[in-house]
């Protein structure tokens, strides 16, 4: 069997616990094995060993070991990870979009046709995908909406329609209860 690989921690528990509680999730596995290694570091531990008792995988565990012969505590707090994905849509851009689909005399029928006016108005090349999945998360769209009313629809006739219509519905029920209890 191979001798365990010997690393000498130079940081002591106290500051690497404290290490560990200000990091984040990723940093603070790293910590815990090197705070497992410190206790460890007279009689040597394996990599197996350690991973049996952090439940991290082995190789993950001599990755770590290895960024910590080469860089030290410096090389172990960084994680490498680079931030989030740089925004489609400008805040300029959002809120026209925003305008355009709480304007209920916009006329859009589809996202279709808010990709093309985004092209002609906002000239921003985007696509179809893209910019659905944009308007879900943000707006809270969905593709599947019920028929929007016409935009040029005179109010005054929808509600001396719904006046004259409810009359008529409340009336022909009726007669039809009367001629089922016969």
């Amino acid at each position: 069997m191979a001798k365990p690989k010997t690393i000498h921690i130079k940081e002591g528990i106290t500051l690497l616990k404290s290490l560990q509680r200000k990091s984040g999730y990723l940093i603070s596995n790293r910590i815990r094995v090197l705070i497992e290694i410190k206790k460890h570091e007279k009689t040597g531990i394996s990599k197996r060993s350690l991973s049996a008792i952090t439940g991290i995988n082995h190789n993950s565990i001599l990755k770590w070991q290895n960024m910590y012969i080469a860089g030290g505590i410096d090389a172990i707090l960084k994680h490498g990870r680079v931030g989030f994905k740089k925004p489609v849509l400008n805040n300029k851009e959002h809120k026209a979009i925003e305008k355009k689909l709480n304007d209920p005399k916009n006329g859009l029928r589809g996202y279709v046709e808010l990709l093309e006016w985004v092209k002609e108005e906002l000239l921003v090349e985007i696509k179809y995908n893209t910019l659905v999945k944009y308007a879900m998360r943000h707006f809270g769209s969905k593709i599947k909406v019920a028929r929007k009313s016409h935009i040029k629809k005179d109010e005054e006739a929808v509600q001396s329609f719904k006046k004259s219509s409810g009359t008529s519905v409340k009336r022909s029920s009726l007669k039809r209860m009367k001629n089922t209890k016969v």
